[in-house]
């Protein structure tokens, strides 16, 4: 039986208060990051999630680790989530995703920059052409 898991990491990233949304489902684990600003509050987390979270562009999916699938005791349970709860910052598997997702986005960014700047300059070189051509009509 799979099981989907779903997480939300309310963080302050100086200047900014960020949010680190990670998601498991069929072996496959996922993150993004988004920029709250100021300090949200609780109803605020809520409804941007309830909102927005269909919307969310996460990383490209890593490999997930098995985790054991036994039943935890209540107390061992309990002391995980004060932990995770108290634990602050980002961790190492969020931040391979999160640059997976970044070095991503920066090609896609480099090929389509490299297209507008190869149109502008056949436009330009058309354009060029073109004057030369009128110049040589023999008027």
């Amino acid at each position: 039986m799979e099981t989907a898991k779903a997480k939300l990491t309310v963080l302050f990233d100086p200047p900014f208060w960020v949010g680190l949304f990670e998601r498991e489902n069929e072996g496959r684990y996922e993150a993004c990051r988004v920029v709250f600003g100021g300090e949200p509050k609780d109803f605020e987390v809520y409804a941007y999630v309830l909102d927005h979270y269909h919307r969310l562009d996460f990383s490209p999916a890593l490999q997930a680790e098995a985790g054991a699938d036994r039943r935890i005791n209540p107390k061992r349970a309990q002391r995980l989530y004060r932990r995770q709860t108290q634990c602050t910052g980002i961790g190492t598997k969020a931040q391979q995703a999160l640059q997976l997702q970044q070095e991503q986005k920066k090609t896609e960014r480099r090929a389509l920059s490299r297209e507008v700047r190869e149109a502008e300059e056949a436009r330009r070189y058309q354009l060029h052409r073109e004057k030369r051509k009128e110049k040589h009509r023999g008027r």
